[in-house]
């Protein structure tokens, strides 16, 4: 058989049915999630609830407590993002924007703070072993990151998934989810559409003189 296809169906050899089954599912409601962000659509936070909270079980069960913690955290970035586009449709609208000094500054802690505690969840696990585990520490930091600009709607998000994806694509088939791994080409070529539609609308709001 062709290795490109070894390399992405062995890990699945051993894998229960459940367990594809669960990461397809994930998968597809991942895509969908990140379609709707790209749409400025609400039915984001839904579809990306459903995804992470099966990776949570699934990263759980893989022992990627890295991937573990990020999916928590999204899952209740989602439910808080959830609450601020739905409640900016009644009364302050909000809209796209930019990222200010505060909003780096706030996203750099974030970052900072994931960075300290992702590490001490390895180091509590006496995992702490492998290079995926160190890169997993960085991509989780951006993920965090982006996710909070992605729920106060700031366009910057779409770079630091950019970013973040395109570190996570080979990590991901390393780490033996070769599924995930081509959710995360197709994240990447929907963060790059996301960002140049974010863009016109940001455009269109804010028109340069």
């Amino acid at each position: 058989m062709n290795p490109i296809f070894d390399f992405f169906l062995e890990p699945y050899r051993s894998a229960s049915t459940l367990n594809i089954a669960l990461e397809i599912i994930a998968v597809c409601f991942g895509i969908a999630s990140v379609y709707y962000a790209q749409k400025e659509n609400i039915l984001v936070f839904p579809t990306g609830i459903i995804n992470t909270i099966i990776f949570v079980y699934l990263c759980y069960k893989f022992s990627l407590y890295g991937d573990l913690t990020i999916n928590v955290y999204y899952t209740i970035m989602s439910i808080y993002g959830w609450y601020r586009w739905q409640y900016s449709n009644t009364d302050q609208h909000l809209t796209i924007s930019t990222s200010n000094y505060r909003d780096w500054i706030k996203a750099g802690l974030i970052f900072s703070t994931t960075i300290g505690f992702v590490i001490s969840v390895y180091l509590y696990f006496n995992r702490f072993d492998r290079v995926t585990d160190y890169i997993d520490t960085i991509t989780t930091g951006i993920f965090f990151s982006a996710m909070w600009l992605m729920a106060n709607k700031k366009i910057e998000h779409w770079i630091l998934w950019i970013i973040a994806n395109l570190i996570s694509i080979p990590l991901y088939f390393v780490k033996g989810l070769g599924f995930t791994g081509l959710q995360f080409i197709i994240f990447l070529i929907l963060a790059i559409q996301g960002y140049s539609a974010w863009k016109k609308s940001l455009n269109k709001t804010h028109p340069t003189v």
